[in-house]
Order: C-alpha cells, then structure tokens, then sequence
C-alpha cells in the first residue's frame, strides 16, 4: 500500500479498528440519547445537550486528560473497572477506542436527533392507535424512517474517530503497535528527520479512506431513502 513500511500498515489497521470499535460502541448510547433530545420534555434537557457536545468545544487535550482522571489506573472508574472485569483503559488501544468514540459521540447524536425530529409524528401515533407500543414504535417507525440520519452519525463519528489525535495522544500516549495509531503515526514521521516521504503516504492514505467513508455513506443514505420513499 503506498510502499508502506510494516509499523505504517500497523498503523493504518489499528485507527480503522479503533475507529470502528469506537464508533460502534457508542451507537447504542447516541441512539438514546438523540431520542432524549429529540422526543424527551424534562429539566436538564439544555444542559444534557451542551455537556454532549463540549467535546467538540473543549481543547482535544482537556478531553484527554479528563478521560486519564476518569479510565487510567487510578483514575475514578478505571482501577474499578480493571479491578473487577479486567478491563484497562490507559496505554491500550481500548483506550484509544474509548477516546476516539467520545469525540465522535456528538457528531453522532447530533445527526440522528436531526434525522428523528424529521420523522412525522403523526406515522408515531397512528401505530401506537393501532396497538403497538413505544418500544414497538420506536423499532418499526421511528429508527427506520431515521436511518439515513443513523448512517450519516456513524459515517461521521466514524470519520472524526479516524482522525482523533489530541484525546487519543493525551489518553493513551504514541506507543508503537499499541496505541500508534495514523495520526499520531503521521506525527512521528513529520518529527523525524528524512521522514516527510513516509509522512505524506499516510496522509493520501488518511485522505483516500475519509473520502471513501463518505461516499460509501452518501450512497447508502440515498439508498436508504429511496426505500423508505418507495
């Protein structure tokens, strides 16, 4: 690929299998909470939605350091979680995982509120009129008319998750074949001398996978939305 060298393919693999761990993970999560912004009328409800999307706001780095307060080994749920399920955040490409989801989460929800908010209530009703109840509704209206909104988050969770450097870096250091993944792999080459040659491979790599992530997306959601008009 490119004439990579093997610790560059390493690279490329892993951001797309963080990528992909971090944005499927939070898919349940953003579905819930798009529906509470969307549909739920209770106190808080501003606020729920600002602390969702600070991290687009928030200096990568902050986020970052939050997550090694909160998920590093003696942070406030990570010595608990690697106490009692074996589960280790810092230094571990889960952890980069874990960084990379939380950056795309509200890029996520904000693209699947959108898209529920469009669906026409009156479809909502008239299936609860007709005996099904809310969890009915919600799984046979209400997420299939949003599903091009649904692909849209996760293609662009996916894409910002593919990028991540500040949270990722901050969280869970550059080590190589750990938690090296292209950004920071691009990093290092670009800080190392007789580098740049390598550093600008990864980079048409990066480009060519973002592009390729949001066609594919844009042709699905046309897709989608042809079913669901026909």
């Amino acid at each position: 690929m490119l004439g990579l060298a093997p610790e560059d393919l390493a690279a490329v693999r892993l951001s797309l299998l963080v990528a992909t761990v971090g944005t499927l993970a939070s898919l349940p999560v953003a579905v819930l909470v798009a529906l509470l912004l969307a549909r739920g009328r209770f106190p808080g409800k501003t606020l729920l939605d600002g602390l969702v999307h600070l991290p687009l706001v928030l200096p990568p780095v902050v986020t970052g350091y939050l997550l090694l307060l909160s998920f590093g080994r003696r942070g406030l749920f990570g010595e608990a979680l690697a106490n009692c399920c074996g589960l280790v955040f810092s230094f571990r490409w889960t952890g980069a995982a874990l960084a990379a989801g939380i950056m795309g989460f509200p890029l996520m929800v904000r693209a699947i509120r959108l898209s529920i908010e469009a669906v026409d209530r009156r479809l909502e009703d008239a299936a609860e009129t007709l005996g099904a109840g809310r969890i009915g509704v919600l799984f046979v209206v209400t997420l299939p008319l949003a599903a091009p909104g649904l692909l849209a988050g996760l293609v662009l969770a996916f894409a910002k998750a593919l990028g991540e450097f500040g949270a990722t870096i901050t969280f869970v250091s550059n080590i190589p074949g750990e938690t090296r993944t292209l950004p920071a792999a691009i990093y290092t080459l670009t800080q190392t001398p007789g580098g740049d040659a390598a550093a600008l491979h990864l980079v048409l790599v990066a480009i060519g996978l973002s592009l390729l992530a949001l066609v594919a997306s844009e042709l699905l959601a046309r897709r989608l939305a042809s079913r669901i008009a026909g």
